[in-house]
């Protein structure tokens, strides 16, 4: 099974967990008794939070679209703004796809501002991939705690979307 099918996968039994509120922190979703891998539950939390401060604040490299837009690439159902931190892992990626022939052309952003600025301008949900190709990469879906409010599908009641802008469909 591919990684993009094996996130699909589990994407969408979180989605259904979430729904049926049967997910941890679901509304109406009773919290996890502590047990002995409580500690493992914390020390798992605090590295997520520390990769999301440590992305916040790097310089990423984003490829562009044919328009000069962020280019976007659409997994389980959302699109993701692929972002790399340095051109050997954009070349990972190309060669992963196979487009190692073409020009990838990209965009130096902060990590923070693809978060608070970039996400929540879109006319669509969006998340980002770090490293999409690589055995380091993440992602960081448009939820609470890592975007916005306005803009986190967690939080907002018709899919979290903010208005089109300047970074709308076509030109992200």
């Amino acid at each position: 099974m591919s990684f993009n099918e094996e996130w699909g996968l589990l994407r969408a039994d979180a989605t259904e967990r979430t729904a049926r509120g049967t997910a941890p922190g679901a509304t109406g979703a009773a919290a996890p008794e502590p047990g002995p891998d409580a500690d493992a539950v914390q020390e798992a939390r605090e590295a997520v939070l520390e990769r999301l401060a440590d992305f916040r604040s790097t310089a990423v490299l984003v490829p562009l679209d044919a328009e000069g837009g962020l280019w976007t690439a659409p997994l389980g159902g959302l699109d993701w703004i692929c972002a790399f931190t340095d051109e050997a892992a954009l070349a990972r990626f190309a060669e992963a796809r196979g487009e190692t022939e073409r020009e990838w052309p990209y965009r130096t952003v902060l990590g923070s501002r693809l978060f608070d600025e970039v996400v929540p301008a879109l006319a669509f949900p969006c998340g980002v991939a770090l490293n999409a190709a690589g055995p380091d990469g993440a992602t960081f879906p448009p939820v609470r705690g890592i975007v916005p409010d306005s803009a986190a599908l967690d939080a907002a009641p018709h899919g979290g979307t903010g208005p089109a802008g300047a970074y709308g469909r076509g030109a992200v």
